[in-house]
């Protein structure tokens, strides 16, 4: 009959349109998923031997023609069919075809629903271990390089105004925290992923005397899922991995989004090594920023992602529905973005070399120690809103006389707090503006180091 070479062909008395096979054909991009499908199946096969459901016998058959599968895929010269519609199939009909009809055993008690449950669980378990280093590495990085700018002074921004003095190895171990939460939020999606899935069946579970428990040992998975309606319709874990990973993505962004700045002529505050900068077409003096612009450009993508996997699964009515199908790209796009931007964030971040004198010029004005006269009032017993306002007043004038805080004399001082004496200058002092501030969490010195020997001490260096 026509569709018997379906493996679900028994019911059709017509061949698939052509133009259905590739519509439908997901090869072209689960085929990376082999590994996983391959690694699940074996699992299902000895569980299936164990149960006395195949035999022995045909259980070495399965198994050993999966392994000569894995090779020929490994080895890239297994011969994949464009009429096949997934990796499942491609690996069951090559089985069947390498050891003859006991090959379609190995489907007893599961379904594609299950498997591919599977795959995904596994594959994207790899796969968060994997950003999980690459977090770690770019984190390490920041530490290094906060080490080893220490006593490098910086502006620090609100409203992209100056606001006041910090060091710079307070801003970057901001992003380490940053990058913090990240990491602690993929520990917690990997829990969630860690449930194994497979026993589902199509939706109902299996007639089969299964062991559930077995396979999920052999997998190394900690939980085995409780609801099989659940388990074979459950993309939550996609979509919270690319949630986090766009957290992710938007704090690197924001990161390259300083870089981009400061690395132009009108900041002058950092410059990026050659070898992550690019030069223009037209224009011989240019040195562009362009990886820090594509990782900037590249968040947005993997928003997309969020938004694809999100409006998938919005309508989706119970169980499994081919829609699902729509998953695995948005992950594998988001995995592959965010890997590659945090290994190529990380060696770019090595290699940064910051102008300290321009960052310490630019420290020292806009008025940067505002705040410090203002705390230098209070602590002379004047509320603080007054402190505020006479401070903003004196800064009026220094604006309308063009002159610095520090340059004005103790007379002009006056004019704004007739009890005004020498030891005012002292809290308009940059340093000793960034000294004061040796509170748990404050960019003095001091705190900064204790917080680099808590990081490094935890084994987060």
């Amino acid at each position: 009959m026509p569709g018997q070479k379906k493996p679900w062909g028994g019911r059709f008395s017509e061949p698939t349109d052509s133009r259905v096979e590739e519509f439908t054909s997901s090869l072209h991009f689960d085929r990376r998923l082999y590994p996983y499908d391959i690694e699940g199946s074996i699992a299902h096969c000895r569980m299936l031997a164990a149960q006395g459901i195949v035999s022995s016998e045909e259980a070495e058959a399965i198994i050993a023609g999966l392994q000569d599968i894995l090779k020929d895929m490994e080895a890239g010269t297994f011969p994949f069919s464009s009429d096949l519609e997934d990796i499942h199939m491609a690996i069951e009909s090559s089985l069947i075809g390498r050891i003859g009809q006991v090959g379609g055993k190995l489907h007893t008690a599961r379904s594609r629903n299950d498997q591919i449950s599977l795959d995904m669980r596994l594959y994207l378990r790899d796969e968060v271990n994997t950003v999980l280093d690459l977090v770690a590495g770019l984190q390490a990085v920041l530490v290094r390089v906060a080490g080893r700018e220490i006593d490098t002074i910086l502006p620090g921004y609100t409203h992209l105004q100056k606001a006041q003095p910090v060091l710079l190895a307070h801003y970057l171990l901001a992003y380490w925290e940053m990058l913090d939460r990240d990491a602690g939020r993929l520990r917690e999606c990997r829990e969630r992923i860690n449930v194994m899935p497979l026993g589902s069946a199509a939706l109902a579970g299996t007639g089969f005397p299964i062991d559930r428990k077995l396979v999920a040992e052999l997998l190394d998975f900690p939980k085995v899922s409780k609801n099989s309606m659940d388990a074979v319709s459950d993309r939550d874990f996609v979509a919270e991995f690319i949630f986090d990973a766009s957290l992710l993505m938007m704090h690197m962004s924001r990161f390259c989004e300083d870089l981009i700045l400061w690395s132009g002529e009108e900041f002058g505050f950092v410059a990026l090594s050659d070898a992550f900068t690019t030069g223009s077409s037209i224009m011989p003096q240019k040195k562009n920023p362009d990886v820090a612009e594509l990782i900037r450009g590249k968040t947005g993508r993997v928003y997309g992602d969020l938004t694809a996997i999100l409006t998938v699964m919005k309508g989706l009515p119970m169980t499994y529905d081919r829609d699902l199908q729509e998953d695995k790209e948005p992950l594998f796009d988001a995995v592959d973005t965010v890997t590659a931007s945090l290994a190529v964030l990380a060696d770019m971040t090595e290699t940064l070399t910051f102008n300290r004198a321009a960052m310490l010029k630019a420290a020292a004005g806009g008025f940067s120690t505002a705040t410090d006269v203002a705390d230098y009032l209070v602590m002379k017993g004047i509320p603080f809103r007054e402190a505020h306002g006479i401070v903003g007043r004196l800064v009026g004038y220094c604006i309308e006389k063009q002159k610095d805080m520090s340059a004005l004399t103790i007379e002009e001082i006056r004019l704004f707090w007739k009890d005004a004496d020498g030891d005012i200058y002292a809290c308009m002092d940059v340093a000793g503006s960034i000294g004061a501030r040796n509170i748990i969490g404050g960019t003095a010195r001091e705190a900064v180091l204790k917080r680099i020997g808590e990081i490094e001490s935890a084994g987060i260096d």
